[in-house]
């Protein structure tokens, strides 16, 4: 009986050990030791993110905080640029660039310069950005509590303060059994993160990130709005473009209308062919008038700024930082001028080597128009192609720096095309879409689709040798014979016409309202931004009508 009893005694100690051993695993999680303590902790947004840091953030004698560019690019500006020519560090922000100086003291900001407490500073390799300088770049309130944890709140997000209706414990998690992270005193202000059934989740004065009952919350409030930036066009944007040389007057266009379009982007602008950073503008004859007809029948101002497809001037300007600089500040300065809505550019036939330089001329003009309530928009081609037509450009970054990317949808065949086809087919345009929203990773309602008024005839001599001529819309029944028949081709959506004359072989794959209306469809169906024609003029009547109908234009 007594070993019976010595039996059941042991296996009672041992279920009490397994019960409080297992007590102790459910629970642990809740009683960990904090991995961010002895660290400075850093709480963007109300996110902890100081375990996720490639480096320690850390603050100086004078209170200035540092932040390393790794981290800077993980969390602030993922194209943070380290100017190694010009020792200068630039980062950009919705509507801020900043621009500082290695060597002393200054910062620039969106060109005016500003003096700092600290510097950059440059240990084992690794650069260390004073964050706390950048408060008005990244629009954020920053504070430093007791050295030992700093916030980030961006005045962009919407902010929720709430009092504590009595002293309450601030938990680690809503478990039954957890612990404290915080305590907090009756009438103490807390920042209300979020809310699911019965508890809050709260940060608490000193930084502190946890849970609390719902029911300890009184005089809840927003005290911050979230910022929503109103987009110039609402629905899609139809745009035509309405191009003239730099030797004659802006097109006169008072008394009429164009019924399907929102936004007109004229030749305002474009770099002369100049060793030095000269620019050529076209708004100064008509320009005005220009503009304002547009504005008086509705239609949003996007003036193109061209390269005119000088490939040594725009790789010469666009690898030197102060060239670059010059060039943005023009353009920022004409658009005021002429109190534009928005700026196109049109960089064409660049180098591939230029591609990084170019994302960041863009990155460096997008946040100074955005300053000012200004779109920016970048014509770019079809993804493969010619190193210059083609592979000169990032589409998937220049679409996150601006409000939109035109993909010139046309010159499938071209000027330098040795053999015949046609300007935009339906099939070629539909595959670089997709092309566009998966391989380029370009976000849907970023793309307007530009669409060509215009085609090309063909002529091949009888030793096969073909080349071609622009024909306009409005044009294309004066070139083709009567007695010529139109073919449907139903992969590029268009009527096809082949014929002899005089020894040549004649082919034209026609653009009319059918094959506009089909592309017009494309950019439904894919959910596109909008549509964009090359050029004004070369329409026939009816075009706008469609377009107006199809992208419901009002």
């Amino acid at each position: 009986m007594k070993i019976l009893k010595k039996v059941w005694k042991k296996l009672l100690i041992v279920a009490v050990l397994l019960i409080v051993a297992l007590v102790i695993l459910i629970l642990s999680p809740n009683f960990k030791k904090d991995p961010n303590e002895g660290k400075i902790n850093f709480i963007i947004n109300n996110n902890n993110v100081t375990a996720k840091l490639k480096h320690d953030i850390f603050i100086d004698d004078n209170g200035t905080i540092y932040v390393s560019i790794d981290d800077m690019r993980n969390y602030f500006d993922d194209q943070i640029y380290y100017d190694k020519d010009n020792s200068q560090i630039i980062t950009t922000s919705e509507t801020k660039v900043a621009v500082i100086d290695l060597t002393k003291k200054v910062m620039k900001v969106n060109g005016a310069e500003v003096k700092l407490l600290g510097t950059v500073i440059r240990e084992d390799g690794i650069f260390y950005i004073p964050i706390s300088e950048l408060d008005n770049v990244y629009n954020m309130e920053i504070n430093n509590i007791n050295n030992q944890v700093v916030t980030l709140d961006s005045l962009d997000r919407e902010l929720i303060k709430a009092d504590a209706a009595k002293k309450v414990k601030v938990k680690y998690n809503t478990k039954l059994i957890s612990k404290t992270v915080d305590k907090v005193e009756q009438g103490e202000k807390l920042i209300v993160i979020s809310e699911k059934d019965d508890w809050a989740k709260v940060r608490t004065n000193n930084g502190k990130i946890g849970y609390v009952k719902t029911d300890v919350l009184t005089n809840k409030a927003a005290v911050r709005q979230a910022l929503e930036q109103e987009p110039q066009i609402s629905g899609k944007v139809n745009l035509v473009w309405d191009y003239y040389s730099e030797y004659v007057n802006a097109p006169d266009r008072s008394g009429t209308t164009i019924s399907g379009i929102n936004v007109v982007a004229p030749s305002f602008f474009s770099l002369k062919n100049s060793d030095n950073l000269e620019i050529n503008d076209n708004a100064k004859k008509g320009g005005k008038e220009y503009i304002a007809w547009a504005k008086e029948n509705g239609y949003k101002v996007w003036a193109m700024f061209s390269n005119s497809s000088m490939k040594e001037i725009t790789s010469k300007i666009l690898n030197d930082y102060s060239l670059r600089e010059k060039l943005i500040e023009e353009i920022v300065d004409l658009t005021l001028k002429y109190e534009l809505d928005g700026i196109n550019i049109d960089f064409e036939n660049m180098n591939k080597s230029d591609e990084d330089v170019f994302s960041r001329f863009i990155i460096e003009l997008a946040p100074r128009l955005k300053e000012y309530g200004k779109v920016t928009t970048v014509d770019v081609t079809a993804p493969d192609g010619s190193e210059t037509w083609s592979l000169c450009y990032d589409r998937d970054l220049l679409a996150k720096e601006v409000d939109y990317i035109i993909f010139m949808a046309y010159d499938q065949y071209g000027i330098s095309s040795t053999t015949p086809g046609t300007t935009a087919g339906h099939n070629w345009v539909e595959t670089n879409i997709k092309k566009f929203l998966g391989q380029e990773d370009v976000k849907k309602e970023k793309i307007i689709l530009g669409m060509p008024l215009y085609t090309r005839l063909w002529k091949t001599d009888v030793n096969g040798k073909s080349t071609s001529s622009i024909v306009n819309m409005n044009q294309i029944d004066n070139q083709i014979p009567e007695d010529v028949e139109r073919i449907w081709n139903d992969d590029t959506k268009q009527y096809y016409v082949e014929y002899d004359s005089e020894n040549y072989k004649y082919q034209m794959w026609i653009e009319d309202e059918t094959s506009i209306k089909e592309k017009l469809n494309l950019i439904n169906q894919y959910e596109l931004a909008g549509g964009a024609f090359w050029e004004k003029d070369r329409e026939t009547d009816n075009i706008w009508n469609i377009a107006k109908e199809i992208l419901n234009i009002q």
